[in-house]
Protein backbone atom coordinates (compact mmCIF):
# COMPACT_ATOMS: atom_id res chain seq x y z
CA UNK A 1 0.00 0.00 0.00
CA UNK A 2 1.28 3.37 -0.65
CA UNK A 3 0.02 6.58 1.33
CA UNK A 4 0.60 10.49 0.95
CA UNK A 5 0.66 12.37 4.04
CA UNK A 6 0.68 15.82 3.88
CA UNK A 7 2.84 17.29 7.08
CA UNK A 8 3.02 20.81 7.92
CA UNK A 9 6.38 20.69 9.76
CA UNK A 10 7.91 23.51 12.68
CA UNK A 11 11.58 24.01 11.16
CA UNK A 12 12.91 24.79 15.02
CA UNK A 13 10.77 21.61 16.52
CA UNK A 14 11.58 18.64 13.87
CA UNK A 15 13.15 18.09 10.48
CA UNK A 16 12.92 15.54 7.41
CA UNK A 17 15.68 13.38 9.20
CA UNK A 18 13.45 12.74 12.47
CA UNK A 19 10.19 11.67 10.31
CA UNK A 20 12.60 9.30 8.23
CA UNK A 21 13.31 7.82 11.45
CA UNK A 22 9.97 7.55 12.57
CA UNK A 23 8.47 5.94 9.76
CA UNK A 24 11.46 3.53 9.56
CA UNK A 25 10.65 2.56 13.27
CA UNK A 26 7.40 1.61 12.01
CA UNK A 27 8.43 -0.76 9.37
CA UNK A 28 7.32 1.15 6.91
CA UNK A 29 9.30 2.76 3.59
CA UNK A 30 10.05 6.60 2.94
CA UNK A 31 9.38 6.28 -1.21
CA UNK A 32 9.03 9.94 -1.85
CA UNK A 33 9.26 13.98 -0.37
CA UNK A 34 7.61 17.02 -1.89
CA UNK A 35 7.96 20.24 -1.12
CA UNK A 36 4.61 21.92 -1.50
CA UNK A 37 5.14 24.88 0.28
CA UNK A 38 8.15 26.99 1.91
CA UNK A 39 8.00 29.61 4.60
CA UNK A 40 10.61 30.89 6.94
CA UNK A 41 9.30 29.05 9.94
CA UNK A 42 7.14 26.29 8.69
CA UNK A 43 7.67 24.13 5.75
CA UNK A 44 4.89 21.63 4.36
CA UNK A 45 5.26 18.48 2.37
CA UNK A 46 3.79 15.22 0.90
CA UNK A 47 5.76 12.05 1.71
CA UNK A 48 5.18 8.98 0.01
CA UNK A 49 4.93 6.22 2.06
CA UNK A 50 4.58 2.38 1.37
CA UNK A 51 3.25 0.15 4.08
CA UNK A 52 2.87 -3.86 3.74
CA UNK A 53 -0.97 -3.47 5.92
CA UNK A 54 -3.68 -1.07 7.35
CA UNK A 55 -2.16 -1.72 10.73
CA UNK A 56 1.17 -0.21 9.80
CA UNK A 57 -0.20 2.78 8.37
CA UNK A 58 -2.14 3.62 11.21
CA UNK A 59 0.45 3.04 13.69
CA UNK A 60 3.27 5.51 10.94
CA UNK A 61 -0.21 8.50 10.90
CA UNK A 62 -0.46 7.97 15.00
CA UNK A 63 3.55 8.53 14.98
CA UNK A 64 3.46 11.26 13.09
CA UNK A 65 0.33 12.95 15.01
CA UNK A 66 2.16 12.86 18.21
CA UNK A 67 5.62 13.88 17.26
CA UNK A 68 5.80 17.89 18.69
CA UNK A 69 6.17 20.28 15.32
CA UNK A 70 4.11 18.29 12.95
CA UNK A 71 1.60 18.58 11.78
CA UNK A 72 -0.72 15.90 9.74
CA UNK A 73 -2.81 18.15 6.99
CA UNK A 74 -4.07 15.57 4.83
CA UNK A 75 -3.52 11.78 4.12
CA UNK A 76 -4.44 9.95 1.63
CA UNK A 77 -3.88 6.81 -1.08
CA UNK A 78 -3.08 5.70 -4.17
CA UNK A 79 -6.43 4.07 -4.26
CA UNK A 80 -8.45 6.55 -3.20
CA UNK A 81 -6.65 9.06 -5.19
CA UNK A 82 -7.79 6.69 -8.18
CA UNK A 83 -11.34 7.17 -6.83
CA UNK A 84 -11.21 10.74 -7.39
CA UNK A 85 -14.32 12.25 -8.99
CA UNK A 86 -15.54 8.11 -9.57
CA UNK A 87 -13.75 6.10 -11.59
CA UNK A 88 -16.40 6.30 -14.56
CA UNK A 89 -17.02 8.70 -17.85
CA UNK A 90 -19.10 9.05 -20.17
CA UNK A 91 -18.19 9.74 -24.02
CA UNK A 92 -20.08 10.45 -27.51
CA UNK A 93 -19.30 8.37 -30.06
CA UNK A 94 -19.51 10.69 -32.31
CA UNK A 95 -17.46 13.98 -32.06
CA UNK A 96 -20.38 16.82 -32.74
CA UNK A 97 -18.83 19.67 -35.16
CA UNK A 98 -21.64 21.20 -37.38
CA UNK A 99 -25.69 21.20 -37.36
CA UNK A 100 -25.55 19.01 -40.24
CA UNK A 101 -24.46 16.65 -37.61
CA UNK A 102 -26.63 17.35 -34.44
CA UNK A 103 -29.82 17.76 -36.73
CA UNK A 104 -29.27 13.61 -37.04
CA UNK A 105 -28.32 12.96 -33.49
CA UNK A 106 -30.76 15.18 -32.34
CA UNK A 107 -34.03 17.16 -33.44
CA UNK A 108 -35.27 17.07 -35.76
CA UNK A 109 -34.36 14.05 -37.55
CA UNK A 110 -34.04 11.44 -33.84
CA UNK A 111 -37.85 12.03 -34.42
CA UNK A 112 -37.93 9.12 -36.99
CA UNK A 113 -36.11 7.11 -34.74
CA UNK A 114 -38.12 7.22 -31.95
CA UNK A 115 -40.90 6.18 -34.07
CA UNK A 116 -39.68 3.79 -35.55
CA UNK A 117 -38.39 1.78 -32.03
CA UNK A 118 -42.04 3.14 -30.76
CA UNK A 119 -43.96 1.15 -33.66
CA UNK A 120 -41.30 -1.48 -33.21
CA UNK A 121 -40.21 -2.06 -29.74
CA UNK A 122 -37.27 -4.45 -30.02
CA UNK A 123 -35.31 -1.70 -32.76
CA UNK A 124 -33.91 -0.62 -29.20
CA UNK A 125 -31.57 -3.32 -28.92
CA UNK A 126 -29.71 -2.29 -32.16
CA UNK A 127 -30.96 1.47 -32.60
CA UNK A 128 -29.73 2.84 -28.93
CA UNK A 129 -27.26 1.88 -26.28
CA UNK A 130 -29.38 -0.91 -24.72
CA UNK A 131 -27.66 -2.50 -27.71
CA UNK A 132 -24.48 -2.74 -25.15
CA UNK A 133 -25.08 -1.42 -22.10
CA UNK A 134 -26.13 -3.02 -18.47
CA UNK A 135 -27.03 -1.88 -15.50
CA UNK A 136 -25.13 -2.92 -12.00
CA UNK A 137 -27.56 -2.38 -9.44
CA UNK A 138 -26.86 -3.13 -5.54
CA UNK A 139 -28.66 -2.41 -2.20
CA UNK A 140 -25.25 -2.29 -0.68
CA UNK A 141 -26.68 -5.41 1.82
CA UNK A 142 -23.87 -7.89 1.17
CA UNK A 143 -20.68 -5.77 0.54
CA UNK A 144 -17.80 -8.33 0.41
CA UNK A 145 -15.92 -7.74 3.84
CA UNK A 146 -18.45 -5.05 5.20
CA UNK A 147 -22.14 -6.40 4.72
CA UNK A 148 -24.46 -3.53 5.07
CA UNK A 149 -23.22 -0.26 3.91
CA UNK A 150 -25.24 2.90 2.85
CA UNK A 151 -25.95 3.07 -0.72
CA UNK A 152 -23.14 5.83 -1.19
CA UNK A 153 -20.73 3.16 0.07
CA UNK A 154 -21.77 0.56 -2.27
CA UNK A 155 -21.33 2.57 -5.25
CA UNK A 156 -17.01 2.16 -5.07
CA UNK A 157 -17.62 -1.55 -5.87
CA UNK A 158 -19.80 -1.33 -8.46
CA UNK A 159 -18.16 1.01 -10.52
CA UNK A 160 -15.27 -1.48 -10.06
CA UNK A 161 -17.64 -3.85 -11.67
CA UNK A 162 -18.82 -1.74 -14.69
CA UNK A 163 -15.18 -0.75 -15.58
CA UNK A 164 -13.80 -4.59 -15.35
CA UNK A 165 -17.54 -4.99 -18.11
CA UNK A 166 -15.47 -2.14 -19.86
CA UNK A 167 -12.10 -3.48 -19.70
CA UNK A 168 -12.21 -7.25 -20.37
CA UNK A 169 -15.56 -7.31 -22.64
CA UNK A 170 -16.49 -3.84 -23.67
CA UNK A 171 -19.90 -3.49 -22.42
CA UNK A 172 -20.68 -0.37 -21.16
CA UNK A 173 -22.02 -1.05 -17.90
CA UNK A 174 -23.62 1.81 -15.48
CA UNK A 175 -23.41 1.50 -11.27
CA UNK A 176 -26.84 2.25 -10.24
CA UNK A 177 -27.39 2.15 -6.05
CA UNK A 178 -30.78 1.62 -4.78
CA UNK A 179 -31.90 3.81 -1.31
CA UNK A 180 -33.80 0.85 -0.31
CA UNK A 181 -33.89 -2.53 0.80
CA UNK A 182 -37.32 -3.57 0.34
CA UNK A 183 -37.60 -6.44 -2.44
CA UNK A 184 -40.52 -4.92 -3.76
CA UNK A 185 -39.47 -1.69 -4.46
CA UNK A 186 -36.49 -3.17 -5.82
CA UNK A 187 -37.98 -4.89 -8.19
CA UNK A 188 -40.46 -2.04 -9.34
CA UNK A 189 -37.34 0.10 -9.76
CA UNK A 190 -35.33 -1.97 -11.93
CA UNK A 191 -38.32 -2.63 -13.75
CA UNK A 192 -39.23 1.30 -13.81
CA UNK A 193 -35.50 1.85 -15.23
CA UNK A 194 -34.60 -1.46 -17.61
CA UNK A 195 -36.21 0.35 -21.15
CA UNK A 196 -32.64 1.40 -21.41
CA UNK A 197 -30.68 -1.35 -20.95
CA UNK A 198 -29.78 -4.79 -22.44
CA UNK A 199 -29.49 -6.80 -19.29
CA UNK A 200 -29.46 -6.40 -15.31
CA UNK A 201 -26.59 -7.37 -13.17
CA UNK A 202 -26.97 -7.77 -9.69
CA UNK A 203 -24.47 -7.16 -7.20
CA UNK A 204 -24.12 -7.34 -3.48
CA UNK A 205 -27.83 -8.03 -2.40
CA UNK A 206 -28.14 -10.37 0.39
CA UNK A 207 -29.97 -13.67 0.76
CA UNK A 208 -32.84 -14.70 1.26
CA UNK A 209 -33.90 -11.46 -0.71
CA UNK A 210 -31.76 -11.96 -3.75
CA UNK A 211 -33.92 -15.08 -4.55
CA UNK A 212 -36.94 -12.86 -4.33
CA UNK A 213 -35.31 -10.27 -6.32
CA UNK A 214 -33.74 -11.82 -8.98
CA UNK A 215 -36.30 -14.82 -9.82
CA UNK A 216 -39.55 -11.88 -9.59
CA UNK A 217 -37.29 -9.92 -12.65
CA UNK A 218 -36.59 -12.94 -14.91
CA UNK A 219 -40.30 -13.77 -14.69
CA UNK A 220 -41.64 -9.93 -15.65
CA UNK A 221 -38.19 -9.01 -17.97
CA UNK A 222 -37.39 -9.76 -21.11
CA UNK A 223 -33.81 -8.95 -20.76
CA UNK A 224 -30.98 -11.22 -19.01
CA UNK A 225 -30.65 -10.94 -15.41
CA UNK A 226 -27.94 -12.33 -13.51
CA UNK A 227 -26.53 -12.36 -9.58
CA UNK A 228 -23.22 -12.46 -9.65
CA UNK A 229 -22.50 -12.93 -5.91
CA UNK A 230 -24.63 -16.02 -6.64
CA UNK A 231 -23.95 -17.36 -9.92
CA UNK A 232 -20.23 -15.96 -11.13
CA UNK A 233 -19.04 -18.06 -7.86
CA UNK A 234 -21.05 -21.20 -8.98
CA UNK A 235 -19.42 -20.87 -12.25
CA UNK A 236 -16.41 -20.43 -11.54
CA UNK A 237 -16.44 -23.49 -9.21
CA UNK A 238 -17.85 -25.83 -11.65
CA UNK A 239 -15.01 -24.84 -14.44
CA UNK A 240 -12.71 -25.42 -11.18
CA UNK A 241 -14.24 -28.89 -10.41
CA UNK A 242 -14.23 -30.34 -14.24
CA UNK A 243 -10.60 -29.55 -14.48
CA UNK A 244 -9.58 -31.19 -10.98
CA UNK A 245 -11.69 -34.05 -11.49
CA UNK A 246 -9.62 -34.36 -14.86
CA UNK A 247 -6.52 -35.09 -12.74
CA UNK A 248 -8.07 -37.22 -9.92
CA UNK A 249 -9.79 -39.23 -13.00
CA UNK A 250 -12.90 -39.16 -11.13
CA UNK A 251 -16.74 -38.68 -13.20
CA UNK A 252 -18.70 -35.88 -12.54
CA UNK A 253 -21.90 -38.10 -12.23
CA UNK A 254 -20.25 -40.11 -9.51
CA UNK A 255 -18.29 -37.94 -7.19
CA UNK A 256 -20.23 -36.79 -3.37
CA UNK A 257 -19.93 -33.41 -2.69
CA UNK A 258 -20.51 -31.42 0.35
CA UNK A 259 -21.07 -27.86 0.04
CA UNK A 260 -20.74 -25.67 3.86
CA UNK A 261 -22.65 -22.27 3.46
CA UNK A 262 -26.33 -22.35 2.19
CA UNK A 263 -26.37 -18.98 1.61
CA UNK A 264 -26.51 -17.08 -1.50
CA UNK A 265 -23.54 -18.80 -3.32
CA UNK A 266 -24.08 -21.68 -1.79
CA UNK A 267 -27.32 -22.94 -3.00
CA UNK A 268 -26.55 -21.37 -6.42
CA UNK A 269 -23.57 -23.44 -6.47
CA UNK A 270 -25.63 -26.31 -5.62
CA UNK A 271 -28.29 -25.89 -8.98
CA UNK A 272 -25.08 -25.28 -10.89
CA UNK A 273 -23.94 -28.68 -9.81
CA UNK A 274 -26.78 -30.29 -10.17
CA UNK A 275 -27.71 -28.93 -13.37
CA UNK A 276 -24.32 -30.54 -14.90
CA UNK A 277 -25.00 -33.43 -13.67
CA UNK A 278 -23.98 -33.86 -10.07
CA UNK A 279 -26.33 -36.58 -7.97
CA UNK A 280 -25.34 -36.18 -4.69
CA UNK A 281 -24.88 -33.18 -2.73
CA UNK A 282 -25.21 -32.62 0.79
CA UNK A 283 -25.17 -28.71 2.22
CA UNK A 284 -23.87 -27.36 5.97
CA UNK A 285 -24.95 -24.60 7.65
CA UNK A 286 -24.29 -23.19 11.27
CA UNK A 287 -27.09 -25.33 11.99
CA UNK A 288 -25.65 -28.53 10.61
CA UNK A 289 -26.41 -30.88 7.91
CA UNK A 290 -29.69 -29.53 5.63
CA UNK A 291 -31.98 -32.44 5.83
CA UNK A 292 -35.84 -33.38 5.40
CA UNK A 293 -35.55 -34.41 8.45
CA UNK A 294 -35.80 -30.54 9.38
CA UNK A 295 -38.24 -28.28 9.18
CA UNK A 296 -36.97 -24.41 8.16
CA UNK A 297 -38.51 -21.00 8.50
CA UNK A 298 -35.74 -20.13 5.70
CA UNK A 299 -38.02 -21.08 2.00
CA UNK A 300 -34.44 -21.70 0.14
CA UNK A 301 -33.28 -24.29 2.69
CA UNK A 302 -36.45 -26.25 2.58
CA UNK A 303 -36.20 -26.31 -1.18
CA UNK A 304 -32.58 -27.07 -0.09
CA UNK A 305 -33.49 -30.44 2.19
CA UNK A 306 -35.88 -31.82 -0.61
CA UNK A 307 -33.81 -31.70 -3.34
CA UNK A 308 -30.43 -32.47 -1.54
CA UNK A 309 -29.16 -34.78 0.52
CA UNK A 310 -30.19 -38.32 -0.57
CA UNK A 311 -29.37 -40.33 2.18
CA UNK A 312 -31.02 -37.95 4.53
CA UNK A 313 -28.07 -37.66 6.91
CA UNK A 314 -27.68 -35.72 10.16
CA UNK A 315 -24.89 -34.16 11.61
CA UNK A 316 -22.78 -31.45 11.93
CA UNK A 317 -19.78 -30.77 9.22
CA UNK A 318 -17.53 -33.96 9.98
CA UNK A 319 -20.57 -36.05 9.55
CA UNK A 320 -20.94 -34.75 5.66
CA UNK A 321 -17.14 -35.50 5.30
CA UNK A 322 -17.25 -39.12 5.58
CA UNK A 323 -16.65 -40.77 1.87
CA UNK A 324 -16.69 -37.15 0.36
CA UNK A 325 -14.66 -36.30 -2.85
CA UNK A 326 -15.45 -32.49 -2.82
CA UNK A 327 -15.55 -30.19 -0.34
CA UNK A 328 -16.88 -26.57 -1.38
CA UNK A 329 -16.78 -23.85 1.49
CA UNK A 330 -18.67 -20.92 0.94
CA UNK A 331 -18.55 -20.06 4.81
CA UNK A 332 -16.64 -18.69 6.97
CA UNK A 333 -13.01 -19.09 7.94
CA UNK A 334 -11.80 -21.78 9.93
CA UNK A 335 -14.53 -24.06 10.07
CA UNK A 336 -12.39 -26.94 8.13
CA UNK A 337 -10.32 -28.91 10.06
CA UNK A 338 -7.58 -31.07 9.25
CA UNK A 339 -9.56 -34.26 11.24
CA UNK A 340 -12.44 -33.48 8.64
CA UNK A 341 -10.04 -33.42 5.78
CA UNK A 342 -8.75 -37.50 6.86
CA UNK A 343 -12.31 -38.11 6.22
CA UNK A 344 -12.73 -37.32 3.12
CA UNK A 345 -12.12 -39.92 0.42
CA UNK A 346 -9.01 -40.55 -1.49
CA UNK A 347 -7.43 -37.68 -4.11
CA UNK A 348 -10.10 -35.23 -2.19
CA UNK A 349 -10.46 -31.64 -3.86
CA UNK A 350 -11.33 -28.75 -1.85
CA UNK A 351 -12.53 -25.17 -2.29
CA UNK A 352 -12.30 -23.17 0.43
CA UNK A 353 -13.68 -19.98 -0.63
CA UNK A 354 -14.43 -18.18 2.34
CA UNK A 355 -12.67 -13.95 2.07
CA UNK A 356 -10.16 -13.40 3.76
CA UNK A 357 -9.63 -16.85 5.92
CA UNK A 358 -10.80 -19.77 3.68
CA UNK A 359 -12.11 -22.38 5.81
CA UNK A 360 -8.57 -23.94 5.93
CA UNK A 361 -5.39 -23.03 4.86
CA UNK A 362 -3.66 -24.79 1.96
CA UNK A 363 -0.45 -25.31 4.53
CA UNK A 364 -1.93 -27.55 6.64
CA UNK A 365 -4.41 -28.85 4.26
CA UNK A 366 -1.34 -30.09 1.34
CA UNK A 367 -0.49 -33.26 2.56
CA UNK A 368 -4.45 -34.20 2.75
CA UNK A 369 -6.02 -32.78 -0.28
CA UNK A 370 -5.28 -33.58 -3.93
CA UNK A 371 -6.40 -30.53 -5.46
CA UNK A 372 -7.30 -26.66 -3.42
CA UNK A 373 -8.34 -23.20 -4.41
CA UNK A 374 -9.66 -20.66 -2.80
CA UNK A 375 -10.80 -17.24 -3.22
CA UNK A 376 -7.42 -15.55 -2.76
CA UNK A 377 -5.19 -14.11 -4.99
CA UNK A 378 -2.05 -14.81 -3.57
CA UNK A 379 -2.33 -18.51 -3.45
CA UNK A 380 -3.10 -20.56 -6.91
CA UNK A 381 -6.25 -21.40 -8.27
CA UNK A 382 -8.33 -18.57 -6.51
CA UNK A 383 -11.58 -18.73 -7.80
CA UNK A 384 -12.55 -15.32 -9.04
CA UNK A 385 -16.13 -14.30 -10.39
CA UNK A 386 -14.44 -11.52 -12.88
CA UNK A 387 -13.76 -15.13 -14.87
CA UNK A 388 -17.08 -15.15 -15.47
CA UNK A 389 -19.16 -12.50 -15.42
CA UNK A 390 -17.67 -9.98 -18.83
CA UNK A 391 -17.99 -12.98 -21.10
CA UNK A 392 -21.28 -14.13 -19.95
CA UNK A 393 -22.79 -10.89 -20.81
CA UNK A 394 -20.88 -10.43 -23.97
CA UNK A 395 -22.28 -13.61 -24.91
CA UNK A 396 -26.24 -12.44 -23.83
CA UNK A 397 -25.81 -9.31 -25.29
CA UNK A 398 -24.56 -10.30 -28.80
CA UNK A 399 -27.23 -12.97 -29.05
CA UNK A 400 -29.96 -10.61 -27.66
CA UNK A 401 -30.06 -12.87 -25.02
CA UNK A 402 -34.18 -12.84 -23.18
CA UNK A 403 -32.13 -14.61 -19.89
CA UNK A 404 -29.09 -16.04 -18.26
CA UNK A 405 -30.43 -19.66 -17.78
CA UNK A 406 -28.68 -22.82 -16.87
CA UNK A 407 -27.87 -24.23 -20.18
CA UNK A 408 -25.83 -20.87 -20.59
CA UNK A 409 -24.31 -20.96 -17.31
CA UNK A 410 -23.06 -24.53 -17.95
CA UNK A 411 -21.57 -23.75 -21.28
CA UNK A 412 -19.53 -20.97 -19.81
CA UNK A 413 -17.93 -22.60 -17.00
CA UNK A 414 -17.27 -25.68 -20.01
CA UNK A 415 -15.55 -22.62 -21.85
CA UNK A 416 -13.19 -21.52 -18.76
CA UNK A 417 -12.43 -24.78 -17.80
CA UNK A 418 -11.44 -25.69 -21.54
CA UNK A 419 -8.94 -22.76 -21.65
CA UNK A 420 -6.58 -24.70 -19.70
CA UNK A 421 -5.50 -27.65 -22.20
CA UNK A 422 -5.33 -31.25 -20.28
CA UNK A 423 -1.04 -31.11 -21.01
CA UNK A 424 -0.72 -28.06 -19.04
CA UNK A 425 -3.55 -28.93 -16.09
CA UNK A 426 -2.11 -29.48 -12.69
CA UNK A 427 -3.03 -29.53 -8.74
CA UNK A 428 -1.60 -25.88 -9.05
CA UNK A 429 -3.25 -25.14 -12.55
CA UNK A 430 -6.82 -25.64 -12.55
CA UNK A 431 -8.45 -22.11 -12.75
CA UNK A 432 -7.05 -20.06 -15.27
CA UNK A 433 -5.81 -16.60 -14.54
CA UNK A 434 -8.38 -13.45 -14.74
CA UNK A 435 -6.01 -11.99 -17.31
CA UNK A 436 -5.92 -15.08 -19.67
CA UNK A 437 -6.50 -13.47 -22.99
CA UNK A 438 -8.94 -16.70 -24.00
CA UNK A 439 -11.40 -17.02 -21.13
CA UNK A 440 -13.63 -13.98 -22.18
CA UNK A 441 -13.67 -14.84 -25.84
CA UNK A 442 -13.98 -18.49 -25.30
CA UNK A 443 -17.10 -18.17 -22.62
CA UNK A 444 -18.57 -15.58 -25.49
CA UNK A 445 -18.48 -18.04 -28.13
CA UNK A 446 -20.13 -20.86 -25.49
CA UNK A 447 -22.73 -18.68 -24.01
CA UNK A 448 -23.60 -16.90 -27.68
CA UNK A 449 -24.24 -20.71 -28.94
CA UNK A 450 -25.69 -22.05 -25.77
CA UNK A 451 -27.94 -19.09 -26.18
CA UNK A 452 -29.31 -20.04 -29.70
CA UNK A 453 -29.54 -23.48 -29.18
CA UNK A 454 -31.36 -23.08 -25.41
CA UNK A 455 -33.98 -20.93 -27.87
CA UNK A 456 -33.73 -17.87 -26.06
CA UNK A 457 -32.22 -15.63 -28.71
CA UNK A 458 -33.74 -13.00 -30.42
CA UNK A 459 -31.34 -13.17 -33.33
CA UNK A 460 -33.09 -15.21 -36.52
Amino acid sequence: MHIIIRLEMEKKKVNIGKVATLIHQHKADLVAIDVIQEKPDVTIRDISIKVSDESIQLKVIQGLKDTEGLTVRHISDRTFLIHLGGKLDIRPKLDLQNREQLSHVYTPEVARVSRAIDEKPELAHNLTIKNNTIAIISDGTAVLGLGTVRPEAAMPVIEGKAMLHKRFANINAYPISLATQDPKEIVQTIKAISPGFGGIHLEDIASPQCFEIEDTLKEELDIPVYHDDQHGTAIVVLAGILNALKLVKKRLEDVNVVVCGVGAAGIATTKMLMAAGVGNIVGVDKAGIISSNNNYDNAMWQWYAANTNADQIDGPLETALEGADIFIGVSSGGVLSVEGLKKMADDAIVFALANPEPEISPAPAQEHVRVMATGRSDYPNQVNNLLCFPGIFRGALDAKATAINDEMKVAAAKAIAATIHEDELSEDYIIPGVFNEKVVKQARNAVYQAAMDSGVSRKI
